[in-house]
């Protein structure tokens, strides 16, 4: 007997709640059988890949699943005119504000940037959630509070939410939607015909299984690929050699901070201890938190995700722009605690 969608959906979602909480056990129970020594890098990268891949592909499912739903009561037509009466820029503050109060890393919070293109949300708005949401989040305010102290702490915030804003807006200023890619932008057409439809709950859940289906089914490689390349540098972060040039007195020390912290795979809470480690060996605080702010903001793993969905010329732009802001932050903070 086939069971119903929304009995279906209960029962997925119990089993996707019960492996989520699980993660974290079954990851290390998982590398403990493997034939792998107790500590040492290559078996911190095994850990993080075990744990983040599963975690990311679920976050994926989940969100998607659940904007596939919504977004069968917002079509993107309903969606532009509920945004006519607000300036673009009152759009990207909104949507970083939004940015703030969900605690994702940069790689899952692309499900939820994937989602806003596909409901006909403004591109640069979305930019400015994709900053926001990794960038900042209440672990990383209590961290820096508890380190730094609050002036730091609230420096960092402002700073931040001002990137994640003023990104959002050069991009949606730009008129890139051209370098969006086309089954993005077909699926967001289909899914505004079927959005126009009186649709039972039933139904409506079936469009958040075909979501998951067509939307995971494309880019869950691009997703192992990433937090692949996230894993292989974790935990080989040279401390003692980049404290050596992250002086205050060195200009170029901002600039290459930024372009090590690319490759990097972390959210806040974890590269915040390193951080921290970095500044008890003498690093400048602003060259240190514009490395923090590449990893969680700019990492390469994010950009492999986001290859799947936007082209390397709109890559490029969000690097430019918001790896612009970071080196302002850098510079500030050194300035300002110099």
């Amino acid at each position: 007997m086939t069971l119903r969608p929304p009995i279906l959906a209960l029962i997925l979602t119990i089993l996707w709640l019960g492996l989520y909480l699980s993660l974290e056990p079954l990851a290390g129970a998982a590398v403990n059988a493997l034939p792998l020594p107790n500590t040492g890098h290559i078996t911190d990268a095994v850990r993080f890949f075990v744990f983040e891949a599963p975690k990311v592909l679920l976050l994926l499912v989940i969100v998607v699943f659940v904007i596939g739903v919504i977004r069968t009561y917002f079509s993107p037509e309903r969606t532009r005119r509920m945004l006519a009466g607000k300036s673009l820029f009152l759009g990207n503050i909104l949507a970083s504000g939004l940015g703030v109060v969900t605690p994702f890393c940069s790689c899952s919070a692309v499900p939820l940037f994937i989602g806003f293109v596909e409901t006909g949300i403004p591109l640069g708005v979305t930019f400015s959630f994709l900053v926001a949401a990794p960038m900042i989040n209440e672990v990383a305010l209590v961290l820096l509070w508890g380190l730094f102290g609050w002036r730091t702490a609230v420096l960092y915030t402002s700073t931040g939410l001002l990137i994640a804003i003023v990104s959002g807006y050069i991009i949606g200023r730009l008129k890139v939607e051209r370098f969006v890619e086309e089954w993005v932008m077909d699926f967001r057409s289909r899914g505004d015909q079927a959005a126009e439809e009186t649709l039972s709950w039933s139904q409506r859940i079936e469009r958040g299984f075909e979501a998951v289906k067509e939307i995971v089914g494309k880019v869950w490689p691009y997703i192992l690929a990433g937090v692949a390349v996230g894993a292989g540098v974790h935990g080989y972060v040279p401390e003692d050699f980049m404290a050596s040039f992250m002086g205050k007195s060195a200009w170029w020390a901002v600039p290459l901070s930024v372009v090590i912290g690319i490759p990097l795979y972390s959210n806040a809470a974890g590269i915040i201890p390193i951080v921290h480690a970095l500044l008890e060996k003498g690093a400048a605080l602003g060259t240190t938190l514009a490395f923090m702010m590449a990893v969680i903001g700019l990492s390469l793993p994010e950009m492999i995700i986001l290859r799947k969905v936007i082209k390397l010329p709109l890559i490029a732009i969000f690097v430019g722009v918001v790896g612009a802001g970071i080196l302002v932050v850098g510079y500030l903070f050194n300035f300002v605690y110099g």
